[in-house]
C-alpha cells in the first residue's frame, strides 16, 4: 500500500512540471505577442470652438406661423387653381342626377337597348333599373358617361390627388351577367 501511494505521488509530482512547463511557454509567448504589438491611436481633434450667433430675424414671419402657412396656400392654390378650377366650376354649377348619390361599386351594367337610335346602358342600383346615356352623371366622383358600348359604360371622372390637385381619371362599369 506503501508502495502504491508512493508511485502515486511521483505521478502527481511528474504530471505537475508537465503542466507547469506548458503554462510558462504560453506565458512566454503572450508577453513576446505583447511586445510586438504595438497600438496605433490616432489623436482626438479638438473640438471646434462655440461662437454663439445673436436672432437676427426677430422682425420677420415666424416659419411655423399660420400666416405664413396661409400666404403658402394662397399661392399653391393661385398656380394650381386656374387648371383645377376649369375642371371643377362646370360639375359643381350643374344639378346633381340621381345616379350621383350612389357610389361607383354599388353600381351593376345588367344590359343595353337602342332608344331613337342612341345606344342607352340598363343600369342597376338598389333593385331598381335606370337608363343611361353618354352626358348622364353617375357615382360620387362627378363621373360623366363618355361612351355606352354593349358590355361597358366608360366614364370620366374628377378626383383630387394627394396635394388636392383635381385630376381626371377613366372609370368603367363593366356588364354583370347573371350566373345561374
Amino acid at each position: 500500500m506503501k508502495h502504491q501511494l508512493l508511485l502515486a505521488l511521483a505521478a502527481t509530482v511528474a504530471l505537475s512540471a508537465c503542466g507547469s512547463s506548458e503554462h510558462e511557454e504560453v506565458q512566454k509567448w503572450m508577453q513576446e505577442q505583447r511586445a510586438q504589438t504595438k497600438p496605433q491611436v490616432q489623436p482626438i481633434p479638438e473640438p471646434k470652438q462655440f461662437s454663439p450667433q445673436a436672432y437676427t430675424m426677430e422682425a420677420a414671419l415666424e416659419p411655423f406661423s399660420s400666416q405664413k402657412l396661409t400666404q403658402a396656400l394662397k399661392r399653391d392654390s393661385q398656380q394650381a387653381g386656374t387648371a383645377s378650377a376649369a375642371l371643377l366650376a362646370p360639375e359643381l354649377n350643374r344639378r346633381k342626377e340621381p345616379l350621383e348619390s350612389y357610389p361607383l361599386d354599388s353600381m351593376s351594367m345588367v344590359g343595353t337597348l337602342t332608344k331613337q337610335g342612341q345606344p342607352v346602358a340598363l343600369v342597376k342600383v338598389d333593385n331598381l333599373l335606370y337608363q343611361v346615356k353618354a352626358g348622364n352623371y353617375l357615382g360620387q366622383n362627378y363621373g360623366r358617361i363618355m361612351k355606352v358600348g354593349e358590355t361597358e359604360v366608360v366614364l370620366r371622372e374628377l378626383v383630387q390627388d394627394a396635394a388636392g390637385e383635381w385630376i381626371e381619371r377613366n372609370a368603367t362599369l363593366q356588364l354583370q351577367e347573371k350566373s345561374k
